[in-house]
C-alpha cells in the first residue's frame, strides 16, 4: 500500500509550487498541473453523479471511471508514466455501444437537462472535453500518452450516451435544441 496521508498541510506550496511525482517543483498554474486538475475535478463531477440513485450497470461503470481518472491523474502528475491503457478505452467504446443501442436515433442537437442526474452527468462530460483539452495543451509541449486523450475522448462520448440514457429511465425526453431563426427570435436587431 502507498504512503499515508498522515499531515494534510505541509506549507511546501505556499511559493505558489507544487511536487509532481518524481520530485520536480513546478508552478501550481503549469500545464501540468492543469490537466491533473481538470481530470480531479471531473473525479469529482462524476462523485456527484454516483449520488444520484443510477442503474446497476451505469453505477459500476462510474465508478470504475473514477478509479481510472484517479490512475490518469497519476499518469500526469509522473511524467513518462502510464496507467491508461487501450483496453480500458475498448471498455469505454464496449459499454458505449450497448447503452447507445438501446437509444433512439438522434436527428437533432439536444440540450443539456432533462433529469437531475442527466443534467449532472452533461457537466462531467463538459468538464471532461476540458480534461482532454488541457491534456492536448500539454502534449504540445511535453510528452503525453495518447491514450489518455483517446480514454477522455471516449468517456465524454460515454458521458453524453449515459446522459441520454439516464432521462430515457426517468422517463424524460431529449430536450431538442431550436435555433432563433427557427422558433421566430431573430436576433438580427429587427
Amino acid at each position: 500500500m502507498g504512503h499515508r496521508l498522515s499531515k494534510i498541510y505541509t506549507r511546501t506550496g505556499d511559493d505558489g509550487t507544487t511536487g509532481l511525482g518524481d520530485g520536480t517543483r513546478v508552478s501550481k498554474d503549469s500545464l501540468r498541473v492543469e490537466a491533473y486538475g481538470t481530470v480531479d475535478e471531473l473525479n469529482s463531477v462524476i462523485g456527484l453523479l454516483l449520488t444520484h440513485t443510477l442503474p446497476e450497470e451505469i453505477h459500476e461503470c462510474l465508478v470504475g471511471v473514477q478509479h481510472r481518472l484517479f490512475d490518469l491523474g497519476g499518469e500526469l502528475c509522473l511524467p513518462g508514466h502510464t496507467a491508461i491503457k487501450q483496453h480500458h478505452v475498448n471498455e469505454l467504446e464496449q459499454i458505449l455501444d450497448d447503452l447507445n443501442a438501446n437509444l433512439s436515433p438522434l436527428k437533432d442537437f439536444i440540450l443539456p437537462g432533462g433529469s437531475t442526474a442527466a443534467a449532472v452527468c452533461h457537466v462531467a462530460r463538459t468538464v471532461c472535453r476540458r480534461a482532454e483539452r488541457r491534456i492536448i495543451s500539454l502534449s504540445k509541449q511535453e510528452q503525453v500518452s495518447e491514450v489518455a486523450i483517446h480514454y477522455l475522448n471516449r468517456l465524454s462520448d460515454l458521458l453524453f450516451v449515459i446522459g441520454r440514457t439516464l432521462n430515457a429511465e426517468a422517463d424524460y425526453s431529449d430536450v431538442l435544441w431550436r435555433s432563433a431563426e427557427s422558433d421566430g427570435n431573430k436576433t438580427d436587431g429587427n
